[in-house]
C-alpha cells in the first residue's frame, strides 16, 4: 500500500508524546507499505534525526518549515473566521499547496493524519481519497481542565479555544473514513454521536530499549516529559511544592529529580538543593535507573503517559494520579499506587520509599503489565487493519 502520512512535527527525537507515537507506528508501517512522510516543523530539523527518519520513507520524505511570522500571521486569522488557534498554528497556505502537489505526484491508497491540527489539510481532499484521522488526545478536553486552573484574567481565552477545539473535533470526524485514539477515557470526550465508531490503538513501549537496569539510587523521587508543556509544568510544580515537602516530614533525606526538555521558567525556579532540574538529557534511561520511584501526578491533560510506561518498563515502582491511570488501566495497589491530593500522592511515596520488599514486587508487577499490554508492534496492526478496510 502507497500510504501518505501527515505530522505536525517532524518525529524525532522522541522528546515529545506525538513524536513518539509517528516514530514506532513509522517503524513498524514501513516494514509492510511504501511511506511518503509529510511533516512540519518549527524548529530545524538536525542531520541525526533525518538519517533515522528517512530510511522509514521509501515513498519520500517531506519537511515544511513553519516561519514564526506566518505562524502569527495565520493564528489572527483563525481567532477571527472561528477556528481554534491549534489550527491556525499548523495550517498555513504553502504547505497547503505542496502537500496538494505531493497527493498528486504520490497518489496514495490511503492518508494517515496524526492530530486534529492537521485535519485541515485533507479536508479537500476527503470524498476520494481514503483518509485516517488519529485524535490520539482530546485537545479540548486538554484546553478546558487548562483553563480550569489557568488565572482569572487568561480563563476566558483558554475556555474560548476549548469550544472552538471541541467543535472542530467533531467536524473533522465527517471528512475522514476511519478515526483512531489513545484511550477509551479519551475517546469519551469526543463530542459526536458516533465516537464509539473511533478505534482505541493504544501506545506501546520498546522493552529492549527500556529494561530493567541495576544502579545506584542517586535521588529518591523521578518525574520527567517535556518540561515546556504545561500539564507536565503544572505537575512538577505540584510535586516540588506540595508533594515533596509532605514526603520529606517522613523521609528528611528525599530528594526530587525533574529530567526533561526545554523547562519552562516555572520549572527551573524550583531548583534547590533537594529539587534537581537537569534540563535535557541524551538518555533518559540515566534517570530512570537512578531513582527509586517515580511520580506522575498529573491534574491537567489526556491522553496516555508515555512516561509511566518507560518507568513501568525499567522496574520503577510508579505512583500517579487517576487522571493518568484512567488511560493506562492499571490496577491501583496491583501494578502501581495511584492518589488524588497531594497527602495521598505524599503517603504512598512515602511508604514505597520505606518499605523496598514492597516497593520491589509492586515494580515487577508494573513491569509484566507494560509487557502484556503496551506492545507497538500489536498496536500499530490493530491500526494498519484500519487502512485495508474498504
Amino acid at each position: 500500500m502507497k500510504l501518505l502520512v501527515l505530522l505536525s512535527r517532524f518525529p524525532y527525537p522522541l522528546d515529545k508524546g506525538d513524536k513518539l507515537r509517528a516514530f514506532h507506528q513509522l517503524r513498524y508501517l514501513a516494514q509492510r507499505h511504501e511511506i511518503c512522510l509529510f511533516a512540519l516543523t518549527d524548529e530545524p530539523v538536525s542531520a541525526s534525526a533525518l538519517t533515522a527518519v528517512t530510511p522509514l520513507c521509501a515513498g519520500g520524505l517531506h519537511v515544511h518549515q513553519l516561519r514564526r511570522p506566518r505562524i502569527a500571521l495565520n493564528m489572527t486569522r483563525a481567532l477571527t473566521n472561528g477556528q481554534p488557534l491549534q489550527v491556525g498554528y499548523f495550517h498555513n497556505a504553502t504547505a497547503q499547496r505542496c502537500l496538494d502537489q505531493l497527493i498528486t505526484r504520490f497518489q496514495p491508497d490511503h492518508a494517515y493524519c496524526q492530530l486534529i491540527r492537521m485535519a485541515e489539510y485533507l479536508r479537500p481532499h476527503a470524498e476520494r481519497l481514503p483518509c485516517t484521522l488519529d485524535y490520539m488526545d482530546v485537545f479540548s478536553a486538554g484546553m478546558l481542565r487548562r483553563a480550569e486552573k489557568a488565572p482569572q484574567w487568561q480563563r476566558p481565552i483558554f475556555q474560548l479555544e476549548a469550544e472552538r477545539l471541541r467543535t472542530y473535533e467533531a467536524a473533522a470526524f465527517g471528512w475522514f473514513r476511519h478515526h483512531t485514539i489513545i484511550s477509551d477515557q479519551d475517546r469519551q470526550l469526543i463530542d459526536h454521536p458516533r465516537r464509539a465508531e473511533i478505534e482505541v490503538v493504544l501506545n506501546g513501549i520498546d522493552t529492549n530499549y527500556f529494561r530493567p537496569v541495576q544502579s545506584k539510587i542517586e535521588y529518591e523521587i523521578l518525574f520527567c516529559g517535556n518540561m515546556n508543556y504545561h500539564p507536565n509544568v503544572d505537575a512538577a510544580v505540584f510535586l516540588a511544592e506540595e508533594i515533596l515537602p509532605l514526603v520529606r516530614q517522613r523521609q528528611p533525606n528525599a530528594r526530587l529529580l525533574i529530567a526533561g526538555t526545554t523547562p519552562a521558567l516555572r520549572v527551573q525556579a524550583l531548583a534547590s538543593p533537594t529539587v534537581t532540574v537537569s534540563g535535557w538529557l541524551s538518555d533518559i534511561r540515566e534517570a530512570y535507573a537512578a531513582a527509586g520511584v517515580f511520580v506522575a501526578p498529573m491534574r491537567v491533560g489526556t491522553g496516555l503517559q508515555n512516561k509511566l510506561l518507560e518507568a513501568m518498563a525499567m522496574r520503577l515502582p510508579c505512583v500517579t494520579t487517576p487522571l493518568a491511570n484512567n488511560a493506562l488501566r492499571g490496577t491501583s495497589g496491583e501494578h502501581l499506587l495511584v492518589g488524588q491530593t497531594a497527602a495521598e500522592l505524599a503517603a504512598h511515596i512515602s511508604d514505597l520509599l520505606a518499605e523496598a520488599e514492597q516497593a520491589k514486587a509492586l515494580a515487577q508487577r508494573g513491569l509484566e503489565f507494560v509487557r502484556e499490554n503496551y506492545n507497538w508492534a500489536t498496536a500499530t496492526r490493530r491500526l494498519e487493519r484500519l487502512f485495508e478496510k474498504p
